[in-house]
């Protein structure tokens, strides 16, 4: 079936490098950052250029409290505030744990070469969960638990304890890692769904291996053998299946799309609140402003981050670094950093189409049949490049990950693990026994792209390397056992995975941005 509304070669795809959206005039003395926002179904008449650029302007802008910046009184959950008494006001306003804590998303989103979407420093590492809270302060005399100081079993929070100190991830090319996932939700999905009483089958996509699922004679589900899946995703009572939804966002895999991961930001860094998860003309965080940002905004900002271009190579034009690069590539193979890593997942069936709203988004969050669809050719080399390419029908994405959970700490002692697990309740007995599984790092743009491991605090490839531990301690281990020389053959490959600066075309380049192979080969010659 034909979708209703389909942007492709040729289809409302002109002036993809305009510089200006629509023209709105400010009355004097208006202090916005956005003068004009789209009106619901203009995202569907606009043209592929403008939406892009307006998407750019919304994740670029500085938003201000006549923008709708603020959340007075509710938390960056979107609850209400715990402590009704003290709304988020000067000097409430602005909160480096519990938020709001920016201005505007490329304060943090905007390396490397200071694009929109891009990776942060580790100063602008988002303290993921201290949103639950109302105003973080760690004062002694706070009584009520999420309000300032006390977490939900009444016990005082710690800077170390309150939330999750994360590093700022860079948005190249997550529009065909969302389709990935999508097609890797659909695999696993059918095979739960073919599955009679009594059947154990494996749960397999694109080679990645998920576990085993069993449904008992009953009917019901056992999940104990699934891999690699986020806890929401397995939770299955009664007859009722497990979701197996593949979650390729947040660093352990709570986030299913890039709508969902907006929708959350906009409210929890800014206090901007869209309509659609908050509702039309409704005003529940108290600023005075209302439909902060449209159905349609959302999209464009989507659309703007799924269309990002995608990270590539850079091999110097010295035969020394080429053969190390070379080496190291066929080391990381060998000691099994590609068993996690994976070097290329496969789309399919079309998959390099990406569409909005995503099949399985929950709720709060635009679903099939609210509005109309749209849909986006990722390929289409008018986008921002580089671009993958379709060959015999597939398109290899290059991102080395496998979008799976592991547990690479060393157990509970280790300092990589995590204060709080996010994939369980908040206040429960799980969400306070920390977490200690992270979704393989997507090693595309690794060199370039900043600090190493979910918390930034490492400084060198090295050390991230080294700190592998858990159902990684083999390779770590086979790793030290390369020695000097095989270990900085493996660091230069990985240096050499990078961002491209704006405007490269090709995949591979050196270090003047001449187009190569992956073999260090002047592509020209």
């Amino acid at each position: 079936m034909k979708p209703r509304f389909l942007w492709a070669f040729g289809l409302a795809l002109t002036a993809l490098t305009t510089s200006v959206f629509i023209q709105a005039q400010s009355s004097i003395g208006r202090e916005v950052a956005v003068a004009r926002h789209l009106a619901d179904d203009e995202e569907f008449t606009v043209g592929l250029g403008p939406l892009l650029e307006h998407g750019r302007l919304l994740l670029e802008a500085r938003w201000t409290s006549q923008d709708g910046a603020g959340r007075p009184r509710t938390k960056g959950t979107g609850n209400p505030l715990t402590t009704t008494a003290q709304d988020l006001v000067f000097p409430r306003a602005f909160n480096r744990i519990s938020g709001p804590d920016a201005n505007g998303c490329s304060g943090c989103h905007n390396a490397p070469f200071g694009v929109a979407g891009g990776g942060g420093d580790i100063v602008a590492n988002v303290f993921v969960l201290g949103q639950r809270f109302d105003y973080a302060t760690f004062d002694g005399n706070e009584a009520t638990s999420t309000g300032g100081a006390l977490d939900e079993r009444g016990q005082p929070a710690t800077l170390q304890t309150i939330a999750n100190s994360r590093i700022t991830p860079g948005m190249f090319g997550s529009g065909y890692i969302e389709m990935l996932a999508r097609q890797m939700t659909a695999d696993l999905q059918a095979i739960r769904d073919g599955m009679a009483p009594g059947q154990t089958r494996a749960l397999r996509s694109k080679g990645v291996h998920f576990g085993v699922l069993v449904r008992r004679a009953d009917g019901t589900f056992d999940t104990a053998g699934v891999e690699g899946l986020p806890a929401p995703s397995v939770v299955s009572g009664g007859t009722a299946p497990p979701s197996l939804v593949v979650r390729p966002f947040h660093q352990a895999g709570n986030v299913i799309s890039l709508r969902q991961f907006t929708n959350n930001a906009f409210n929890h860094h800014h206090g901007i609140q869209t309509t659609e998860r908050f509702g039309v003309n409704t005003d529940p965080d108290g600023d005075g402003i209302t439909n902060e940002l449209t159905r349609a905004d959302v999209t464009a900002a989507v659309l703007y981050q799924a269309t990002m271009a995608v990270p590539g190579q850079v091999i110097p034009n010295d035969r020394a670094i080429e053969a190390a690069i070379d080496d190291g590539q066929r080391h990381f193979r060998r000691i099994g950093c590609a068993s996690c890593h994976r070097e290329s997942l496969t789309l399919d069936r079309g998959g390099w189409v990406f569409s909005e709203p995503n099949p399985y988004n929950p709720a709060g969050n635009l679903r099939p049949g609210e509005a109309r669809e749209v849909r986006v050719d990722l390929t289409d080399r008018r986008l921002p490049g580089p671009r993958l390419t379709p060959s015999r029908g597939v398109v290899q994405v290059p991102a080395f990950t496998d979008l799976k959970l592991h547990d690479i700490t060393d157990g509970p002692g280790d300092p990589n693990v995590e204060a709080l697990d996010m994939n369980q309740p908040a206040g429960s007995p799980g969400f306070f026994a920390g977490n200690r599984r992270f979704l393989t790092r997507k090693l595309w743009g690794t060199g370039n792209e900043g600090t190493y491991f979910h918390h930034g605090q490492y400084t060198t490839l090295r050390e991230a390397v080294l700190a592998h531990g858990g159902e990684a301690a083999a390779t770590r281990a086979a790793f030290i056992a390369l020695g000097a020389d095989g270990q900085d053959e493996v660091i230069e490959f990985l240096k050499s995975l990078r961002v491209l600066p704006p405007g490269t075309r090709a995949l591979v380049v050196d270090e003047h941005g001449r187009p190569k192979d992956d073999r260090g080969r002047h592509s020209d010659r």
